[in-house]
């Protein structure tokens, strides 16, 4: 017999495939169609690619045909009360089968499918509807009390990576309940979720894996790289987050442990920018790795190699950006994440006339310590042309806070750029770069070269510099130490110093040394955070020049206006949009930031603003342009409630 696989759920309730539909016309079906590994084909979409290749037939119209065939008999060799119609227990090793389902998700598989899953806040209509009956406990609850039972739960393990893997296990089991907790509690849980738990997390990924997240793709994959992102099951992505996990934060080079930074920026997108998860896809490119200790370890799930470089590396990554554009589309946003210097400026340049790329390490973090530095002269007064930057750093981060705030001082004071870089000086590991150091320096930091003796040592080039702001890129913790901190206190009445360096163990001071060594005059922010410090009797709320204050807003904004590249102008709007979030509330207590318990609205008015930039610059594709694009963001953000099934 063969029964037709349709373009409507009411055809697949006619063949009894579906249960019958009441209740709420916005009820929905938790359904599944799919051949294992979760190959799942839309409703809406042809079929019949998948299905031919089990042996189905398509009819004229496009209907796909599922042969099944009678029953066989029971062999005698084959125990059990349940027929082997598959020939999956008669089946030997080495014979193949075909682990194929087609069904609404119900009973013990939609318990545990974390799309669908709401474990006790079933209610009793959906547990007679979906078989869930005598398969979970008798009572129940709502999500709301869900949350208050995790929040429980959480807060009784002592070791923040147990809260970590807790999470992430959350994630895996029930997708929704992940969203909403993360999003009620963000400013307990993103320390959780990211920085800085998430360093440890990477460093212990193969000993803590136990369930694949994101696309794994290594140079054994190379020639089948579109193939293997169309083994990804959901299709319709709209961000990529993408690492080699040669640099992940400062703790160097991870190889394919360093999966947890996609995996935990792309959960900062649903959660505070409000993209759909479906949408999300974290990638790990797998070149091998140059650190002795993973190579080592017989719990490492990468590659067990040395890093692939030069040709053979740029071969692999061209191949994945070329299959990413040909699966999705070149309004698919692309962020690079935690590549090494020599590698994420080539791959910015070279792809980003091309693709829609976007380095959070470059421009991210770029955009919100611009924010915060604007943040920061309500404090100290005059515009940011008035000031001296000294940076402790000059890889990406660095060389992009510095190229971000010569871009907005050139704009501002409408002045060639490179007379605005010339207040704005770097210190890497050889010392200060001056223009001697010209030839043997790399590309990136040639622009910052200027005329001036050189200088090795930190303390020595803030006496000679006099600068008003120190920012600290380095990865490299106590760099600045009491005589550097106490020398800007000494030069500035309020010195501004940004030790961003992460996770916490690196941060180049941390803020009670800032504030006590500056008699808590400093205007002090950090990458990762730090508890409010007294001092003297008043409290002082350190900020945290957070990337997640501007990414998923920036994400957001690019998708809801369907840009197809990124513009430095969508950068500055995107840091005066943040800055422009600070209240006077905020200022009383020394902070340059604004919190992170309203960071939805914040993304929404940086979407909003990075929007209206592509438009302006006409970039986007979507069109018309929606009148209030703030609104148009609020409403396209994705929803952790639950929904009501048929």
């Amino acid at each position: 017999m063969a029964f037709p696989i349709d373009h409507s759920l009411a055809d697949l309730t006619k063949l009894n495939l579906l249960p019958k539909p009441h209740g709420h016309a916005s009820d929905m079906f938790p359904f599944r169609l799919s051949v294992f590994p979760r190959v799942h084909l839309s409703l809406r979409t042809s079929t019949s690619r998948l299905l031919s290749s089990l042996g189905s037939k398509v009819d004229p119209n496009g209907s796909v045909l599922i042969e099944t065939t009678t029953p066989p008999e029971p062999s005698p060799d084959v125990t059990g009360g349940v027929q082997d119609v598959y020939g999956e227990d008669a089946a030997t090793e080495d014979m193949p089968i075909t682990p194929w389902s087609l069904s609404v998700a119900s009973g013990y598989t939609l318990l545990r499918d974390p799309h669908h899953n709401k474990g006790l806040a079933f209610s009793q209509r959906e547990r007679d509807a979906h078989y869930l009956r005598g398969l979970l406990p008798p009572t129940v609850i709502s999500q709301d009390l869900q949350v208050k039972k995790m929040m429980h739960t959480l807060r009784h393990y002592q070791v923040p990576l147990q809260r970590y893997m807790a999470m992430m296990d959350l994630q895996e089991t029930n997708e929704r309940l992940f969203y909403k907790l993360l999003i009620e509690h963000v400013e307990e849980l993103l320390p959780v979720v990211y920085t800085p738990t998430v360093g440890e997390a990477c460093q212990k990924y193969g000993s803590i894996f136990l369930r694949p997240q994101g696309l794994f793709i290594s140079l054994k994959e190379k020639g089948k790289i579109l193939e293997v992102l169309r083994n990804w099951p959901e299709k319709n992505i709209q961000v990529i987050v993408v690492t080699d996990g040669e640099r992940i934060l400062g703790l160097g080079d991870l190889g394919c442990q360093g999966m947890g930074i996609p995996v935990g920026k792309l959960s900062l997108y649903t959660a505070l920018g409000g993209v759909r998860p479906s949408a999300c896809l974290p990638v790990t490119i797998d070149v091998g790795t140059n650190n002795e200790k993973l190579l080592n370890d017989e719990f490492y799930i990468g590659l067990r190699q040395r890093r692939a470089t030069g040709e053979e590396y740029a071969e692999l990554m061209h191949e994945f950006m070329t299959a990413v554009k040909q699966n999705y589309g070149e309004k698919v946003v692309i962020q690079f994440e935690d590549f090494a210097n020599h590698n994420a400026f080539d791959l910015l340049a070279k792809y980003g006339t091309t693709h829609l790329v976007f380095n959070d390490d470059i421009q991210g973090t770029a955009s919100v310590v611009l924010a915060g530095l604007i943040g920061a002269l309500r404090f100290v007064g005059g515009s940011l042309a008035n000031h001296r930057f000294l940076f402790l750093g000059a890889g990406e981060a660095g060389t992009g806070i510095a190229e971000l705030i010569a871009l907005e001082i050139s704009k501002k004071c409408q002045i060639p750029l490179e007379e605005a870089r010339k207040n704005i000086w770097l210190v890497d590991s050889k010392g200060l770069i001056v223009s001697s150091r010209k030839e043997s320096i790399q590309h990136f930091k040639k622009p910052w070269a200027h005329d001036h003796k050189p200088i090795k040592e930190l303390v020595d080039a803030v006496k000679a510099i006099k600068p008003t702001v120190l920012i600290g890129t380095s990865g490299v913790g106590q760099t600045f130490t009491q005589e550097v901190v106490e020398t800007m206190a000494e030069l500035n009445e309020k010195p501004i110093i940004l030790s961003l360096s992460n996770p916490t163990s690196q941060s180049e001071c941390t803020a009670e040394q800032a504030y006590k060594w500056s008699k808590g005059r400093a205007i002090f922010a950090s990458g990762s955070p730090f508890a409010p410090v007294e001092y003297e009797g008043k409290t002082f709320v350190p900020g945290q020049a957070n990337n997640a204050y501007i990414f998923p807003g920036f994400g957001l904004g690019l998708i809801m206006s369907g840009t197809i590249r990124v513009h430095d102008d969508m950068l500055l709007a995107a840091s005066e949009a943040l800055a422009e979030q600070l209240m006077e509330e905020h200022y009383e207590k020394g902070m340059i930031f604004p919190p992170f318990r309203n960071i939805r609205k914040i993304s929404a008015r940086i979407a909003a603003k990075v929007a209206a930039k592509a438009y302006e610059l006409g970039l986007a594709t979507r069109l018309p342009q929606p009148k209030e694009l703030e609104k148009c963001a609020e409403s396209s953000m994705y929803s952790p409630s639950y929904h009501s099934y048929r």
